[in-house]
Parts: C-alpha cells; sequence; structure tokens
C-alpha cells in the first residue's frame, strides 16, 4: 500500500492553483484557478496532478516588470562597487 496518503483532484472539481497538469494517461494541460478539471475523452473521470506551476514560466527576458526590477539591482551594485574600492 502506498505511503502518500494524498488524494488527487477529480474531473469537474475546481481548479485551485494555476498549472500544468497531468490525468493518469500523462495528458497534459494549462489550468487557471477557477477553471474546472475537465473529463478525458477516453477515461471519462479521471485524477490530475500538478506537474509544474504556471509560474516556472516566467524569466526576466519575457516579463517585463521582472525586467524594471533587475536593472534597479544592476545600478545599486555599481554603486556599491565604488564604495567597495574607496574611490567614489
Amino acid at each position: 500500500m502506498s505511503d502518500n496518503k494524498e488524494m488527487q483532484p477529480l474531473s469537474g472539481e475546481p481548479v485551485e492553483v494555476d498549472g500544468i497538469y497531468s490525468n493518469e494517461w500523462g495528458r497534459e494541460q494549462s489550468l487557471k484557478r477557477g477553471d474546472v478539471f475537465p473529463a478525458d475523452p477516453q477515461l471519462g473521470t479521471t485524477s490530475w496532478q500538478m506537474v509544474r506551476y504556471a509560474a516556472d514560466n516566467h524569466t526576466v527576458e519575457t516579463d517585463s516588470s521582472l525586467q524594471h526590477h533587475s536593472k534597479n539591482r544592476s545600478e545599486a551594485n555599481k554603486t556599491r562597487l565604488h564604495v567597495d574600492r574607496g574611490d567614489k
């Protein structure tokens, strides 16, 4: 018997966390919070397991809000280098 007592969500239940989910047959689907887990065309009602969070797809290059913050950090680091060297 398995040590994992966690129950996976079933088709028809609401999605609680944005992410990529996989069903029993390995079919992956992107679902957002508030969506309903779909039934599989061949299996019918099936259980779903989260494969990865939706946020895993964001990078500094693709997310403009992250680009702004990284630019500010690099500017702050340049100033700090002068303080560390004592040539400010």
